[in-house]
């Protein structure tokens, strides 16, 4: 068997084993943006000390108008990168929404 036929197969087997199974893809690819997905985080009050649960993120990214949301777990790593197209959601160690910004 040939170098390139080798590593033309070697290629193709990691990149099958990149894509992660159907059963992790959500089953929908979120709440329906209005506007131009510009973060907007007036009236997201209601959302401080509530669970983070998947109905309230997706409340909270509808009702922002966001492209992105990011929840942000005590002690993550996050890029410092600001986007105008993304709400930041802050959860403490009990899954409680602590704080909500953009970025």
């Amino acid at each position: 068997m040939s170098f390139r036929i080798l590593s033309t197969t070697c290629l193709s087997l990691l990149l099958v084993a990149c894509a992660p199974p159907q059963s992790l893809q959500p089953a929908s690819g979120g709440p329906t943006i209005t506007g131009e997905g510009t973060c907007k985080t007036d009236g997201l009050e209601w959302a401080i000390g509530e669970k983070a649960t998947e109905a309230t993120m997706a409340r909270v990214w509808r009702d922002s108008g966001s492209g992105l949301i990011r929840p942000i777990a005590p002690g993550q790593a996050v890029t410092r990168d600001y986007r105008r197209d993304r709400i930041n959601v802050h959860i403490d160690d009990d899954n409680v929404i602590t704080g909500i910004d953009c970025g």
